[in-house]
């Protein structure tokens, strides 16, 4: 009994399997796309389609060579098909990589990711993450100094330091505004101002972030080299996430080094995203020039990791218009994340904490800040600065 019961359980669970495999009934319209074709599609199901991409008439060709007519080797529809799906045989004048490309199929499909999903869920990130930064405001409030300051200030950012910081900083508000304009602005800004002054707001928003992108690329690069050091993690950043780095509680300084666990955090999301929106950004920049998503899903291919998560493998054949969607929707999704991110550290480096805003605008800071936020970092200046007032100060030996 055990064992039937056992049986009828497997055949339970198989059987919306089975019934998902089996291919549904197109006798009836002479191997046409039936309504339930059409219906598991609209639900986002995946549909094998071979019916129709292999329906291109290329079976018949050699007992229809040569013949004229209404007989010809393949029919309209055929030949759409071959087209749309890229197995026709073309030949054409021009040169390039899209120039045998005439139907591009995955168009619509991109086309409603980036005015569906990605507008939305973009948008909801960005609501989100500033409805968080006011309720830590509203609880929190400004994180100030809590000791008396001394009024002797120390040196925390070199002059190059803060050039190379102001240089990504600066370029990336002007990327992210530029780049909200041109995937928000036909929804929220072209109904109210019209085709034309859109037009040339777009347009004009297009070159700048073009080029702008550049500072941002050299300023990244520039903060990679200069930081990466102090940013490996260490012992040191379990004891301060472990407090939550006194960012929640009044009078509790973990102590840190030059940067604690939270500003490594954000460095290395930085440079992370910031290398992918480069990569992306660049295939946009340089149009059929920089594919990478076809080699990239290949390489998740030989992981595993798609076939266990979504029970099937990544394309690993795209055209070039492929790719540059893919590039266009990647650049977009990673700019929406680094973008929240770089909102609170915006917060947390302007007004959310006191004396913070003065270690990029001139380079020092009290002291007193210095012992309550980067404590482990103070005593080593101030181990340094004492050994080379011993040095100075010592006279050589007769």
């Amino acid at each position: 009994m055990r064992a039937l019961l056992w049986m009828a359980l497997s055949f339970m669970l198989a059987w919306p399997a089975l019934a998902q495999d089996t291919a549904p009934d197109r006798s009836s319209t002479g191997g046409a796309q039936t309504l339930e074709d059409i219906m598991a599609r609209q639900r986002g199901e995946k549909l094998d389609d071979s019916f129709r991409r292999d329906a291109t008439g290329q079976g018949n060709v050699e007992a229809l060579i040569g013949q004229l007519g209404t007989r010809g080797v393949a029919s309209d529809s055929e030949v759409f098909r071959a087209l749309r799906y890229g197995s026709a045989n073309t030949t054409t004048q021009a040169s390039g990589p899209t120039s045998t490309l005439l139907i591009q199929d995955s168009g619509m499909a991109w086309l409603t990711f980036r005015e569906g999903p990605l507008l939305t869920y973009g948008l909801y990130l960005l609501g989100g993450m500033t409805a968080v930064i006011a309720l830590f405001w509203l609880i929190r409030g400004k994180i100030m100094i809590e000791g008396a300051k001394t009024g002797r200030n120390i040196i925390r950012f070199l002059a190059i330091e803060r050039f190379a910081h102001w240089l990504m900083g600066v370029s990336f508000i002007v990327l992210g505004g530029t780049g909200l304009v041109l995937i928000a602005g036909r929804k929220f800004i072209l109904p109210w101002m019209g085709h034309e002054a859109y037009a040339t707001i777009a347009l004009a928003g297009k070159w700048v972030h073009n080029n702008i992108a550049w500072a941002f690329m050299l300023g990244l690069a520039m903060v990679f080299v200069m930081w990466v050091h102090h940013n490996i993690p260490d012992r040191t950043d379990i004891k301060w996430l472990a407090k939550g780095g006194g960012l929640f509680s009044k009078g509790v300084h973990p102590p840190a080094k030059k940067f604690n666990a939270g500003q490594k955090i954000i460095f290395w999301s930085v440079i992370v995203l910031g290398v992918s929106i480069s990569a992306s950004g660049l295939a946009l920049l340089f149009p059929f020039e920089l594919p990478m998503f076809a080699k990239t899903f290949n390489i998740l291919n030989m992981t595993g990791l798609p076939q266990l998560v979504t029970g099937g493998a990544l394309p690993e054949v795209l055209s070039p218009y492929e790719e540059m969607q893919l590039s266009q929707l990647w650049h977009g999704i990673v700019a929406f994340v680094f973008i929240a991110i770089i909102v609170a550290h915006i917060y947390l480096g302007s007004v959310g904490m006191e004396g913070a805003i003065e270690t990029m605008a001139t380079g020092e800071v009290d002291e007193q800040w210095a012992k309550e936020h980067h404590s482990i970092w103070y005593e080593e200046e101030l181990a340094k600065a004492q050994a080379k007032s011993g040095a100075d100060r010592a006279t050589p030996a007769e």
